[in-house]
């Protein structure tokens, strides 16, 4: 896969300038060329989405993907070649499926409608370049044999203006047999709520008899599972993760439980690397290829790709659960983390504690975020929560206190700060008034389908941004 991509783009610019024609192996290759995030390459981007040809990949690169990662200031755009566009996404498209299928081989795909929450598709002042979040550029491109199966219309799903979407699909979809949708969470759940507003229907089960897949991708979905079990109270019902980002369709599930990981899919133009923990933030770290990977490690993943990316570190931490096959699972980002104490707490620790402690006290979150709280000279530190609940649980006292319990015993680090409060006080937990966090994120500018919420963070921008615009947080704060 290496020497394919490598061959292909020899006479780009990227290609003169690590003398691709000189490298013969991995080790040549991981030698001449260093990994970079996107503030190495993003002059290169621009000057593609200008026009400019032969940059990363050869040719005119006439699709990019806008991905506004958590809530960044800046939008990232990330090239979708052809090759990249069909080998890649298209390809774990259908082998998504084919896994799908071979789960749940009563699924009903192509009998009923499929739903897709998507974003939207924009053009830039060069006439044949259009840029849009990768969703929606997949639906753009969507085959033939799937478009007949598709709510809404095309035009619809694609509008920029999600409020106006939202109600139109609502509106569409209340009326039709919907059997397979996805999107991301936090989206889905707006629809579904208005659905239910308009039907008067107590659960999406009974909007839709034949509903049986979600698939869903981007965020962890344990903090999730709760209410989407309310929205379909049905044991058959199927649920199918996938990881699939701007950067590359990169696995999907292919068993039943979702604590197993995801497949990789090893043959669909992406080369792997994998940097080791300790190496994360080191100016020139050193990844290792996917054939050295071992379990239960945490590793930055690095992918050079058919489209123009070239050892690209994209910020998602992952784990492997299995080598045989490779399957891993996503444990966070490698900037978001809290490790202001020493207490390593990573995005599938809240994410875990989160989904625990919902599940014991019959509550549902539909988001949340976190930061430290900083230490003073009379005041221990600790974690900030900012929770927006679904459905609140009935003591939010007991919900902090089963909320710290359950993330001491998910994270040795934290426990340890936090044994007798000796570092860490117990964390303070703020409940906020629903549809906060959506407010936010529209008063960033990011409504869409690649915008979340960034759950962790070492300082506490995004929290007090989030603070200011509620008048009368309810705060529950913990001293013991």
């Amino acid at each position: 896969m290496l020497k394919s991509l490598i061959q292909k783009a020899k006479r780009t610019e990227i290609g003169r300038e690590y003398g691709f024609r000189t490298i013969r192996n991995a080790q040549d290759y991981a030698r001449q060329v260093p990994v970079r995030n996107y503030d190495a390459i993003r002059d290169h981007i621009q000057r593609m989405m200008q026009g400019e040809t032969n940059v990363l990949w050869p040719g005119l690169v006439t699709w990019f993907a806008k991905s506004s990662g958590t809530t960044a200031d800046k939008s990232k755009f990330i090239p979708v070649t052809t090759e990249h566009l069909n080998h890649t996404h298209t390809r774990s498209g259908w082998y998504t499926l084919a896994l799908l299928y071979h789960r749940n081989p009563e699924v009903r795909v192509f009998a009923d409608k499929n739903l897709v929450m998507t974003g939207s598709i924009s053009r830039t002042p060069h006439p044949d370049i259009r840029y849009g979040d990768v969703s929606a550029i997949m639906l753009h491109h969507l085959p033939w044999i799937g478009r007949p199966f598709f709510t809404p219309d095309f035009n619809t799903s694609l509008l920029p203006e999600w409020d106006k979407k939202i109600e139109i699909m609502a509106d569409v979809c209340s009326r039709q047999n919907v059997g397979v949708f996805a999107g991301v969470p936090t989206w889905t759940l707006v629809l579904f709520r208005r659905m239910l507003e308009l039907t008067g229907k107590s659960n999406m089960q009974e909007v839709w008899p034949h509903a049986s897949v979600y698939m869903h991708g981007g965020v962890g979905f344990g903090p999730y599972q709760e209410q989407f079990n309310a929205m379909f109270p049905n044991e058959r019902f199927a649920y199918q993760e996938i990881y699939n980002a701007s950067e590359g369709y990169f696995a999907s599930q292919d068993t039943n439980d979702r604590q197993e990981g995801l497949l990789l899919f090893p043959d669909t133009g992406i080369y792997y690397e994998f940097i080791p923990e300790g190496q994360w933030h080191h100016p020139t770290p050193e990844a290792i290829p996917l054939k050295d990977v071992e379990l239960g490690k945490p590793y930055a993943m690095v992918i050079t790709t058919n489209g123009g990316l070239w050892r690209y570190k994209i910020g998602d931490t992952v784990m492997f659960t299995s080598t045989d096959p490779y399957r891993l699972c996503i444990t966070g980002r490698t900037k978001q983390y809290i490790n202001t104490f020493g207490e390593e707490v990573m995005v599938d620790n809240t994410d875990r504690a989160i989904e625990l402690t919902s599940r014991a006290l019959r509550a549902t979150v539909s988001d949340y975020t976190v930061a430290p709280v900083h230490m003073t000279l009379h005041g221990r530190g600790g974690h900030h929560w900012l929770i927006e609940f679904d459905q609140a649980p009935d003591d939010i006292k007991a919900f902090a206190e089963m909320l710290d319990t359950n993330l001491q015993q998910l994270n040795s680090d934290y426990e340890a700060k936090r044994f007798q409060s000796m570092a860490l006080d117990s964390l303070q937990l703020t409940v906020l008034p629903k549809g906060t966090f959506r407010k936010w994120l529209q008063k960033k500018g990011k409504s869409g389908s690649q915008a979340k919420v960034p759950r962790l963070s070492n300082e506490r921008i995004y929290l007090e941004e989030v603070l200011a615009m509620i008048s009368h947080p309810h705060t529950q704060q913990k001293t013991v």
